[in-house]
């Protein structure tokens, strides 16, 4: 939508998945070769790609960070400075979404959480809003809270082990929908319906299992108005206007009903 509304030439390249961090430093590298006019990025990681970004910065490309921040610190000490940040509150989303977990349960019960890449700020936000939506519920206790790096199929493994470890959790705080359905999956498996498991995302089949009863809610962090404003902001940047430092896409809960 906004390369036809502001009559740009757009190229989009993703790693292959959201821990492919040294192919998301080698597509920076190939865009600062192809000389770009800016980047919009969603990194993978909050420190890793800073030293690639300041490089693209140094040659005078625009940098716009969307999704997932960049560590404030690490980039004011190697000089990577004046990048808007476009994204939503991601504690708030995953305080929304641990709530239906804790609005759905009989206590006590346990639960647990699903974190996505450690290093990731947006992944501390979430864990850090589910741990504050569970602490503040009555009779919840949470007894686990693992990475599974934001992929299916670890959450499948972790899941395992977290539900031997803890056989009696009700609930699970998934930081992404791809780990809430890789803990569907094996909830399924293992014939288990009686755990409630909530996530974050709102894709597509994180919607279908909610049409069918299986994942209780996730939550619609608006990705494509986040893209939007990210180029929307990187043409502005390179028209020379001034730009605010931050701006938040409202968070929106889905579940059943």
């Amino acid at each position: 939508r906004a390369e036809q509304e502001l009559g740009i030439e757009l190229i989009v390249k993703t790693g292959a998945q959201e821990t492919s961090i040294e192919q998301q430093i080698a597509i920076v590298d190939d865009f600062i070769a192809r000389g770009v006019d800016a980047i919009v990025i969603a990194p993978g990681s909050s420190t890793e790609l800073i030293p690639v970004l300041k490089k693209a910065q140094d040659a005078g490309i625009v940098v716009i960070n969307i999704d997932n921040r960049l560590d404030a610190d690490l980039s004011a000490s190697l000089g990577l400075t004046g990048v808007p940040f476009i994204s939503v509150d991601n504690a708030a989303g995953a305080y929304l979404s641990a709530k239906c977990i804790a609005d759905g349960l009989a206590t006590p019960a346990e639960v647990m959480i699903l974190e996505g890449i450690r290093e990731a700020k947006n992944a501390q936000d979430r864990k850090a809003g589910a741990e504050r939506a569970f602490s503040e519920a009555e009779g919840l206790t949470l007894v686990a809270s693992e990475t599974a790096n934001w992929k299916i199929d670890e959450a499948y493994t972790v899941t395992r082990k977290l539900l031997q470890d803890h056989p009696d959790v009700k609930g699970i705080f998934a930081a992404n929908d791809m780990m809430a359905l890789g803990a569907l999956k094996y909830l399924a498996d293992a014939g288990n319906s009686d755990v409630l498991v909530a996530g974050f995302d709102a894709l597509a089949e994180a919607l279908a299992a909610i049409d069918e009863g299986t994942l209780l809610c996730t939550v619609d962090q608006q990705p494509a108005e986040q893209g939007y404003l990210g180029v929307q902001f990187a043409v502005r940047a390179h028209n020379g206007e001034k730009l605010p430092a931050e701006v938040l896409v409202d968070v929106n809960l889905i579940r059943g009903d």
